[in-house]
């Protein structure tokens, strides 16, 4: 039988760089590997999502990284970002959720839930007026779980995946 065990939630920290990059790298492949072409997520991994990109993002000012954690293992993670706003809401105090990603045995479990919980509740605590984020428009399940937060499109932006461009909604939630 298995146990209801909490989901824990901490503030990663330089140390955890190394860990990040590598359940970043490998959620982006399990999350968008039978949707796409493997020698565009290969291109993508090795140009713009390399391991060594990855671990500066840790620590770098106006980056946050949150670890989930259930039964003693790492679950899941979010980078929340505050610079990198896009044109649409210039002048609005806000915060983007970048990256939210569970690993795959750990997906229905509420690690998703809890990070984008933990991530509003930055955002107030900032007293930021909206959060927002960038989805692909081909994924469906990440689109309806942000819906049922709240969040709405508002925009849309390329996102070049290796030798493709796709399309991303822009989605925010006001707080």
């Amino acid at each position: 039988m298995e146990t209801d065990s909490p989901i824990i939630i901490r503030t990663a920290t330089k140390e955890d760089a190394e860990l990040i990059a590598d359940i970043s790298q490998q959620t982006f492949i399990d999350s968008f590997k039978n949707q796409n072409k493997q020698e565009n997520i290969d291109k993508f991994i090795k140009e713009q999502f390399t391991k060594a990109r990855l671990i500066e993002e840790v620590g770098a000012p106006n980056n946050i990284f949150l670890l989930a954690y259930k039964d003693n293992k790492i679950a899941g993670y979010v980078r929340l970002r505050e610079n990198n706003n896009p044109p649409e809401l210039q002048g609005t105090e806000s915060i983007e959720i970048a990256r939210l990603y569970a690993i795959t045995e750990m997906i229905g479990k509420g690690i998703g839930k809890a990070l984008m919980e933990e991530s509003i509740k930055i955002a107030k605590a900032k007293n930021k007026k909206v959060i927002w984020l960038g989805v692909w428009k081909e994924n469906e399940r990440a689109f309806s779980f942000y819906t049922r937060f709240g969040f709405e499109k508002f925009a849309e932006h390329d996102f070049i995946l290796g030798n493709e461009v796709q399309k991303d909604w822009l989605m925010k939630r006001e707080l």
